[in-house]
């Protein structure tokens, strides 16, 4: 019984090892490395393209965009179709000058959910 506790507990510890030495995370949330409006940029209007691009496959169908205008009213943007797996690509139209925030959650493929904001100003329409 001794040998056979000592076996398995060095097969646990060996592939332990293994995943640890892997280089590879167990687990991660996804995070923004790329958002077009840039934070804090000034764009001009009307019409805004929206490209948020993360370090890992998303899940499309359970993220939102939310834009919130100005005098605090905000609006669900679509999020459209395309082939990358780490974007979210949305378009704002009829924005007016003032500054906006741009609230994205995302759910990575590994069940993790992110939120962030980005700020940015339209210099007019």
């Amino acid at each position: 019984m001794t040998r056979k506790l000592l076996h398995l507990l060095l097969a646990v510890t060996f592939g332990a090892a293994c995943l640890i030495g892997s280089g590879r995370p167990v687990a991660a949330h996804a995070v923004l490395i790329e958002a077009t409006p840039k934070p804090d940029s000034t764009i001009p209007g009307p019409d805004v393209d929206v490209t948020l691009r993360f370090n890992l496959r998303i899940d499309r169908a359970r993220s939102r965009l939310t834009l919130v205008f100005p005098d605090g009213k905000t609006i669900a943007l679509n999020i459209a179709d395309q082939d990358a797996p780490d974007r979210l690509v949305g378009r704002a139209t009829g924005l007016g000058r003032g500054s906006y925030r741009l609230h994205w959650q995302v759910l990575a493929v590994d069940g993790h959910i992110t939120r962030g904001e980005i700020l940015f100003h339209v210099s007019g329409s």
